[in-house]
């Protein structure tokens, strides 16, 4: 379907790709994996036709459609979720239109016995197939259906992209995508900004609806439930195997190794017969043999070992000073926005030692705990920090925080205090920045370059309680397994904000839940938390079934009492007055309007808690002037204003039903 032909890219004088080829065929679900830096992105790119080769081509048949979902991308923010989603299918709108255009052509003309009279009837035709085949889908059903799959809620539907997070923008333009139903999908990193649920839906859609796929992830489990091929790049080469992921390092393994053997049979052989022909080169007895080695010397076509990158990363967390036995005990602990409650009731307790995972849906609060627990922003409830707790905090976009004007060694120089200072490019070298690479500037590495740079952070001062939000996205299989190990290895206390399941897995010992307003504790491991999940959904499921039955809007209501049980009174409730069409679209716009005005309210509030608690913490470190506690006066007040304003918003909505 696709063909890669000799193809080589170049950057500075250095080889990306040397004469590659390969065919992405109709029904492939191909893996591409290397480390960082390797050119995955960049083949990518290649194949969408964003990026041109050095030298080589990418064939791309005329009728072949091709969906590419980059890392990072320009989001436009003008229209509502639904309607940036139905985006998807403006080719069918287009191929309507077309068809209006073909039918009004015939209306006009009367030339019938002509060639072009009857080639117009052909497009027609094929175009009316074609047309009846994709519209003849749901599109509606399958856009909710999609939606939803990526974690959206029927009541996001409405809302402007604009108030959503660049990750949550990233799902809606994997939606468009994935609705379009491309001939190939390629897909660099599209599990980094999903939740678990979210991830196993994408697996599901990939295997059963996807047509061809090439994908670059780091998320091992995904790429093994999704993959049947795995194209490994490599110092400049491709090596290609038909099989998933776990099974392509097997087999490379088991490569390795015979070459190895093969390489080492032969340097034998190569060795006994120079040795032969050095005793006996100046013995005329022997000439006709020597002759005839030297013959087969030549002949001989050398083996080589498939060269490796063997570039590795060490990496050790610093022992970890003794804490309490308890460094974090929560009780009842909430946080909310306004009216809307991320969480509360909050009540667990992690012991020195344990490693936990934090884990649910996106904006079920898993990155908002780790706040109340580093102490960035008010909650409620109580929150003890047990004895001697050190905290090490590795934020989600903490790789975006660095300056990319400065030059790796500059990074990391400019934090670094004491003796540290004097073994700073023994941590880079550590970290795959020994020699000229400390000398880059942070704007040209590559994601996972700049998330290691961000761990250097952790190792400059030694921490007994480390709290990683998402520390596995831009990393490769290698470097995500090396953390792995150097965090079962640290002695202190993790807590790990993560998606992956595969990292997560012989990790922790016990997972914590985020969802619905609550934090449910969970025992063992990331798969058994799962399985756990799954039960627990099929039980409801039951319970759905009876004796309760589910209404259409999703709530639980119990079924008609049986015949010979005494029925109860109660007063049918009267009919509310019909609305006119226009009546219901007036009330629609205004409720719509009412909506906003809250929502404006509670980022106001939000703002203003943070202006106060940011105040508050200047205070208690020590800042205690007239004029910090007038700032303090004068933002409370304001705070209480806001807080009436958005009272009364409520009130007006709650007047007009729309809560």
């Amino acid at each position: 379907m696709i063909s890669i032909n000799n193809l080589s890219v170049e950057f500075s004088a250095k080889s990306l790709f040397d004469n590659i080829d390969y065919v992405i065929n109709p029904k492939d679900k191909i893996a591409l994996v290397g480390k960082n830096g390797a050119g995955k992105s960049t083949m990518l790119k290649i194949i969408a036709g964003l990026q041109k080769p050095t030298s080589g081509s990418v064939a791309v048949p005329a009728d072949v459609t091709i969906g590419y979902l980059p890392q990072q991308m320009v989001l436009s923010d003008t229209l509502t979720v639904a309607d940036e989603a139905r985006k998807a299918f403006s080719h069918i709108e287009e191929m309507q239109r077309r068809l209006d255009h073909m039918n009004d052509e015939l209306a006009s003309r009367t030339d019938y016995e002509s060639d072009d009279y009857r080639l117009l009837i052909e497009r027609m035709t094929d175009l009316s197939e074609q047309f009846a085949m994709q519209a003849s889908d749901n599109c509606e059903a399958e856009l909710e259906k999609t939606l939803i799959g990526l974690g959206f809620s029927r009541a996001d539907f409405d809302r402007p992209t604009s108030e959503f997070s660049g990750g949550w923008r990233m799902r809606i333009e994997l939606a468009k995508l994935l609705l379009t139903r491309p001939d190939v999908l390629l897909l660099d990193e599209p599990t980094n900004h999903l939740d678990i649920e979210s991830i196993q839906w994408l697996e599901n859609f990939l295997m059963t609806k996807a047509k061809a796929v090439v994908l670059v992830s780091h998320d091992r489990a995904f790429i093994d439930n999704v993959t049947n091929r795995t194209i490994e790049i490599n110092l400049g080469k491709i090596y290609d195997y038909a099989v998933n992921y776990s099974k392509f390092v097997v087999l490379r393994q088991e490569r390795i190794e015979q070459q190895m053997r093969a390489y080492q049979n032969q340097q034998k052989q190569i060795q006994d017969t120079e040795e032969f022909i050095e005793r006996f080169r100046y013995k005329a007895t022997k000439a006709v043999q020597v002759q005839s080695r030297m013959k087969q010397l030549a002949k001989i076509e050398r083996i080589e070992v498939d060269e490796l990158d063997n570039s590795h990363l060490s990496l050790r967390f610093p022992p970890a000073p003794r804490s309490g036995d308890y460094p974090i005990i929560a009780e009842n602990v909430g946080k909310a926005y306004g009216d809307h409650q991320v969480f509360d009731h909050a009540t667990f307790t992690i012991k020195r030692g344990e490693k936990v995972a934090f884990v649910g849906k996106n904006g079920e609060g898993k990155s908002t705990l780790v706040k109340c627990i580093l102490g960035e922003i008010p909650y409620t409830g109580g929150l003890k920090i047990g004895h001697n707790v050190k905290i090490g905090y590795f934020a989600q976009n903490q790789a975006q925080l660095l300056d990319e004007s400065v030059t790796v060694f500059d990074t990391i120089d400019r934090v670094a205090v004491g003796d540290i200072r004097t073994k700073i490019r023994d941590i880079l070298g550590a970290f795959m920045f020994g020699g000229e690479a400390s000398d880059k500037k942070v704007k040209v590495l590559s994601g996972g370059e700049k998330t290691r740079l961000a761990m250097i952070r952790l190792l400059l001062e030694p921490v007994n309680l480390l709290i990683l939000d998402e520390p596995t996205n831009h990393l490769d299989m290698r470097t995500k397994d090396i953390l792995k190990q150097a965090i079962k290895d640290f002695n202190g206390t993790v807590i790990v904000v993560s998606h992956d399941r595969e990292f997560l897995d012989g990790l922790v010992e016990k997972v914590y839940e985020f969802g619905g307003g609550r934090v449910r504790e969970c025992l063992g491991g990331i798969y058994e938390f799962l399985e756990k999940k799954r039960i627990a959904s099929l039980a409801e499921l039951e319970l759905s079934k009876s004796p309760t039955s589910v209404s259409q809007d999703g709530k639980a209501r119990q079924q008609a009492p049986k015949a010979n049980a005494p029925a109860p009174t109660v007063k049918a409730p009267q009919p509310a007055p019909r609305l006119s069409y226009a009546e219901q679209r007036e009330r629609e716009k205004s409720v719509k309007r009412l909506q906003k005005k809250v929502t404006e309210a509670e980022a106001e509030v939000a703002h203003l808690e943070q202006a106060v608690a940011d105040i508050e913490a200047r205070i208690a470190s020590g800042e205690c002037t007239d004029a910090i506690f007038k700032e303090h006066a004068e933002a409370q007040k304001a705070l209480e204003n806001a807080m009436s304003v958005w009272e009364l918003a409520v009130m007006d909505l709650e007047q007009a039903g729309g809560r």
